[in-house]
Parts: C-alpha cells; structure tokens; sequence
C-alpha cells in the first residue's frame, strides 16, 4: 500500500477519496465552476539553467550517465507533490477528491519527425521517490513507449486507444459517452484508467524539443487531470549581475496551467514558488524528502 492509499470510506473513488473537510465555498466551486475550462488558471517561470547543468555534469560523473533534464523537472514535480499534496486532487461528478497516487503523464514521439508516431507514457511514483528512483521509473516506461507497436501491441495506453480507435465513429462517441458516465460516479473500468493518460496527476509536453518556447496547454475535460506543465526550449537572457553591467545567462522556460477548483491561489502561487526552488537546488533531490505531507 503506498503513502497516499488511504482505507476506502462511503463517497470514496478507487482512484481518490473524497474530501471532507473543505471549507463551505470550496463545497460549492464544482458546482459554480462546472468545467475545467471554466476554471483554468495560468503561470509562466523562467528557471536559471545553471544550477541544473551544474547538477545533471556531477550526478552523470557519479554514475547516474542517463540523467537528463526532464528527469529532473519529473522528480521535482514528484516531491512537489510530496510537499503540496492539494495539487494532487481532482474534480469528479462535482465533488472535489485526493487522488491517491502520483501519476505523471508524458506524450512521446517514436520518432522525432513530423510523421512520426506518438504515444503517452504514464509512469508511477511515490512521494518518497529520489532521483534515482524516477529516472529508473520512467526509462522503463520510455522503453515500453519507444518499442514499435505493431497491431494491437504497444503499451496499456497504446491498445486500448487502438481497440477504440477502430470502431465506427458513432460506437466510438457511445463508448466516450459511458466512460464519462461512469467516471463521474467513480465506477469506470479499471483497465481503463490505467491506460488513460486523462487520470493523472499531471500532464507534463516538452515542447523545447520541437525548438519553441512553452505554451499554455489546455486541461481535458474528459478524466481527472487538474494540472499541465509545458517545458520550452533553452534560451539566452539578458540581465543586469550585480556590478549593474549587462550579462548574459542560460535559462528555462516553464508554463503551468491549474484547476482552480482543487485549491486557492494563495496555494496554487506557494506551490509554483516551491518548484522553482527545488529546481534551484536539485541536490535535495538525492535523498527522500524529510516528511511527506498528506492531504485533508
């Protein structure tokens, strides 16, 4: 049983349990606010690359020579969770729940080219995961995504988006229709969720791959992911160091885009303050965090 697996009460989702001790206001915003477009919020960072580069040349030099940059922002967003655990819920059938795992969902391409496939990969975490543990987690789920996926083969997200895939239109709009249904009421098969990148905890698109800077990326309505982050490409920047002469320095952009309805943005704003300063000294990713916090 994982740190985030809780015994199932009345009202509970296989997926979360529900919360019941939220203020009366935040009883009422899934009602208000009945879409997840209705309750986008958004936020840019800009992350100085040097201390991650200085990070990423010593770990490689210790060992660990598969680091790479998104594995670091992955582990970061992990312990991020760890510490900030409301953004980790959901809204479903407009009732706020805690979702009791951490999955981060990643779009890939099998090949980097305009006509090449592209598939999720969906790998699973603990919040007392350490950098070495997410980079093991999710190159094994970087293989399974990259292998040729011939026929009704591939990973779990893969087949099922096949078998789907290959009905008529109208059985494809009946069968959506009943997974929303049932997913509003926590009952969809869990075959399902496991292969739906839609049940995550957070959405993570490198776009700095394809060479441009991060946009802000919608939220689904279909499942329960309340968070998208974007990563852009790497860039140069102008700054004034500390002599006020003209400098230069290499750094990151990010953009997140929140489900205002899982919590404030007094939280929403410390949470994003948290992960630029986790990226600012990735060390503390080497060793578990001191204490993980639960949610309500």
């Amino acid at each position: 049983m994982g740190t985030l697996t809780r015994k199932r009460r009345f009202g509970d989702r296989y997926d979360g349990h529900k919360l019941r001790k939220t203020d009366a206001m935040f009883q009422m915003i899934p009602v208000i606010m009945r879409t997840r477009m209705d309750s986008m919020v958004y936020f840019s960072e800009t992350i100085d690359l040097a201390p991650l580069e200085k990070f990423m040349r010593e770990q490689r030099a210790a060992g660990m020579q598969d680091l790479r940059l998104v594995h670091v922002i992955v582990a970061a967003c992990v312990r991020l969770f760890s510490q900030k655990p409301r953004l980790n819920r959901f809204v479903a059938g407009k009732k706020i729940y805690s979702r009791n795992c951490i999955r981060i969902s990643m779009a890939i391409k099998r090949k980097m080219s305009e006509d090449g496939e592209e598939t999720i990969i969906i790998p699973q975490f603990e919040p007392e995961d350490t950098i070495a543990d997410v980079v093991t987690k999710f190159n094994v789920k970087l293989a399974e995504g990259k292998a040729e996926a011939p026929g009704l083969s591939g990973n779990e997200t893969d087949v099922v988006a096949k078998i789907i895939g290959a009905c008529p239109t109208f059985l494809k709009t009946f069968v959506v229709f009943l997974i929303r249904a049932l997913d509003s009421v926590g009952c969809m098969p869990k075959f399902i969720y496991d292969a739906s990148p839609f049940h995550s905890s957070l959405f993570i698109t490198d776009v700095g791959s394809l060479g441009i800077r991060p946009i802000h990326h919608h939220l689904y309505e279909f499942g329960t992911c309340s968070a998208f982050i974007a990563i852009g490409k790497k860039e140069t920047q102008l700054y004034l160091d500390a002599e006020g002469k003209p400098a230069e320095k290499k750094v990151l952009g990010m953009s997140a885009v929140l489900d205002e309805r899982t919590c404030d943005g007094f939280y929403n704003a410390s949470a994003m303050k948290l992960l630029h300063r986790i990226l600012k000294h990735p060390e503390q990713l080497l060793n578990p965090p001191e204490k993980v916090v639960l949610d309500n």
